[in-house]
């Protein structure tokens, strides 16, 4: 494969995912088609993220868009999240992923028409009932397979009324937690293709920097519906591989 494709697949994939999560919608099917085994894609969106995430939640905390005190408690729940789905994966069929990724994000997308949360509210972040075992559980969904991650993690942000670009930050950190984690997995297993992993860093690092600046000028109202547009691309590109 081409490392320059792979780091313009992590550049756009990234921005996206950035944005409204499912930059796997673009990265891991391209490296699927190039005929990388499912396990050495999965892996190499793993460790690249980890990279660029962090480097978007870096200049979120920055600019003081996010603070550490209401974020830090995300990393070790995220991280073991990514750590068990990734050792979990190593377990399953790709077939069986498929079929998991379908049906968490078909839910997400029906319950976004239920849920009265729109990124304008101003709650800060706290570890209650749902914001703790939803963020192990979709950590947990992330080292598993990933595409949807950061889009199941803004629905559940919406829930809890906070606002988008703060939203952004939170997602980018537990990415980074549990992409760390899951990258542990991923390269104990020795599934990871390095050549190829870091040309698709290098995309992903410039295209977290480029979706942060477009985040802070984007209007709440417009999150939403840009959401559902990536999730149902989401359910149908996965629906797609999984019958071809």
């Amino acid at each position: 494969m081409d490392y320059f494709i792979l780091y313009f697949i992590g550049v756009i994939a990234t921005t996206i995912g950035t944005l409204a999560g499912g930059g796997g919608l673009i990265s891991l099917p391209t490296m699927l088609l190039f005929g990388l085994p499912i396990h050495s894609a999965i892996g190499a969106n793993k460790v690249s993220n980890t990279v660029s995430s962090f480097s978007s939640f870096f200049t979120l905390y920055k600019r003081k868009q996010i603070t550490l005190s209401e974020s830090f408690w995300v990393i070790p729940i995220s991280l073991g999240g990514g750590i068990t789905g990734g050792f979990i994966a190593t377990q399953l069929s790709s077939n069986l992923l498929y079929i998991l990724a379908i049906c968490l994000l078909a839910f997400a997308f029906i319950t976004s028409f239920i849920g009265k949360g729109n990124f304008t509210g101003e709650n800060p972040l706290k570890l209650t009932a749902v914001s703790g075992p939803g963020l192990f559980g979709i950590g947990i969904y992330d080292g598993l397979f990933g595409p949807g991650q950061g889009t199941l993690m803004l629905y559940l942000f919406s829930y809890l009324n906070i606002a988008y670009v703060k939203s952004v930050g939170l997602v980018r950190l537990a990415t980074f937690s549990s992409c760390f984690g899951a990258s542990i997995s991923y390269i104990s297993s020795g599934a990871i293709i390095w050549p190829l992993t870091f040309a698709l860093m290098a995309g992903s690092i410039t295209g977290a920097q480029l979706g942060v600046r477009i985040a802070e000028k984007l209007k709440p109202q417009y999150v939403k519906p840009i959401l559902r547009i990536v999730t149902a691309l989401l359910i149908v590109q996965l629906v797609m591989n999984n019958i071809m």
